[in-house]
């Protein structure tokens, strides 16, 4: 290998030699050093070449992670909750989000293929699996001025909602995966937005993940010390991700989006709110003996289904809930038939019961 740092002759027959005495190198070996001296030439440049794709590839991922669609870049976790999308629910944290079903819009969440398109919202399987079949779910007392009575209630009825949403997902042979849950005492920031919230709690898509308060949603809800108005935020907030565990959301984004004023899209939102609270709804009445519920409990249900209404001396950019006749008869509605197919908001007229 010597030989790469000195002189080397020409090689022709009749040149000097490598040592410089006019030797002439037979014609084997001349062939022997050619071949020699181009794979080395071809390596460096296959090194380069690798070298120069690698640098690509890290500076092509640095501008994806670190600048916005506009291309201004955001610096902070905080920055990129605050330029997030926030229209509910499961406010997509940017256009790209919106992606075809089966993905959640943050690198790395793929889920498997599931509803698209329109059927996904009026034909979905999920609503041809019947009535919801719960395991017993007794929920023990609940003290609402300690957080972490809060949280374990939070956590046993999440417990119910994943086992009762699973089962009705396998019949409907949609893969489903459970919601993460934030139950927090301190402020943070999710993908979708910061919180605490004006919403008190709320469904984020891109992380697949619900996110309540366990003081500040005490706080929101006036200090009310009947637990179904927990256990019913919670269930609504699951209903989103059911939502987009069925194929369903994804469509309802895409869609919504596409609407170019206030009333197209509060149209759209005001049919999945006043589904998840069906859905909660639902699931409550399928519990009702183990939890227990009574009469009462459904009274308060509906009074807090009222409550959450649009006012209806609203201007139409706050009109994304449902009126309060229409929010009470589809919390009636879920709470009564206990099937995800009696909470088809999406099949019915403007005219029906979704104003």
């Amino acid at each position: 290998m010597s030989g790469d740092h000195g002189p080397v002759g020409s090689g022709e027959p009749g040149g000097p030699g490598p040592d410089g005495s006019g030797t002439p190198l037979p014609a084997t070996l001349t062939r022997l050093e050619h071949s020699r001296r181009a794979h080395r030439v071809n390596r460096r440049v296959f090194s380069a070449v690798c070298g120069l794709l690698v640098a690509l590839l890290a500076l092509s991922l640095l501008s994806w992670t670190s600048v916005n669609e506009d291309g201004s870049a955001m610096d902070t976790v905080s920055e990129r909750a605050q330029g997030a999308g926030d229209d509910k629910p499961g406010q997509p944290p940017s256009p790209s989000a919106d992606a075809p079903t089966g993905h959640l819009g943050l690198p790395g969440r793929t889920l498997p293929d599931r509803p698209t398109g329109h059927s996904a919202l009026v034909a979905n399987p999920i609503y041809d699996t019947g009535r919801l079949s719960p395991l017993p779910c007794p929920v023990p007392e609940l003290d609402v001025d300690d957080p972490s009575s809060m949280e374990r209630f939070l956590h046993l009825v999440a417990d119910c909602l994943d086992d009762v949403w699973k089962t009705q997902f396998d019949r409907a042979g949609i893969p489903f995966a459970p919601p993460d849950r934030v139950f927090w005492e301190e402020p943070g920031v999710s993908p979708c937005r910061s919180y605490p919230s004006p919403a008190g709690a709320f469904y984020c898509r891109a992380s697949g993940a619900i996110y309540i308060g366990t003081s500040d949603v005490v706080e929101k809800w006036n200090g009310s010390d009947d637990s179904v108005v927990y256990a019913s935020l919670l269930a609504h907030e699951y209903g989103h991700h059911v939502q987009g565990e069925s194929g369903l959301l994804e469509y309802y984004h895409e869609q919504r989006q596409l609407e170019v004023d206030d009333a197209g899209r509060n149209s759209w939102t005001r049919r999945s709110e006043l589904q998840a609270n069906c859905l909660s709804a639902a699931f409550l009445g399928s519990i009702r003996v183990s939890y227990p519920l009574t009469e009462d409990d459904l009274s308060t249900l509906l009074d807090d289904a009222s409550a959450t209404a649009d006012r209806p001396d609203g201007p139409e950019s706050d009109r994304t809930h449902g009126s309060s006749d229409n929010s009470v008869w589809w919390t009636r509605t879920g709470w009564t038939e206990q099937s995800a197919g009696a909470c088809n908001t999406w099949d019915v007229s403007d005219e029906g019961m979704v104003k």
